[in-house]
């Protein structure tokens, strides 16, 4: 019975091990232009995986008043891929519409050029 116990705890414990994907630093500069929206109070960026929640907005910086944002993200990550929306004054863009969906490289910044309430990057 112990060794049947003991392959059990090697058999689990290899599993657990070879099931960890390899993560990498992963840095977005996301760039967002506003087109005709009036009185601008909050920019932000919504989406999964840290720092990002889509229940609160991640700031964005004002590069241009009223029109042009930025925002950088760096985190460590096995994902290859995530998805984001931009908010205005707390406000989600693309009602209705598919998330914005960001392709990560292994080893390199992604720069994510955006038009608010127009799907895609703009590139």
């Amino acid at each position: 019975m112990k060794t049947y116990s003991y392959l059990l705890l090697c058999g689990l414990l290899m599993f657990f091990t070879h099931c960890v994907q390899k993560s990498y630093p992963k840095t977005v500069v996301f760039t967002l232009t506003l087109s005709g929206q009036k009185d601008v109070r909050a920019v932000g960026i919504r989406g999964e995986g840290k720092p990002l929640s889509w229940r609160e907005d991640y700031p964005m910086k004002e590069v241009i008043k009223d029109s042009v944002y930025t925002a950088t993200i760096t985190g460590v990550t096995g994902f290859t891929w995530g998805e984001v929306k931009f908010t205005v004054n707390g406000e989600f863009e693309l009602n209705n519409q598919d998330n914005r969906r960001i392709t990560l490289k292994e080893n390199d910044t992604v720069y994510y050029r955006a038009l608010f309430n127009v799907a895609g990057p703009q590139d």
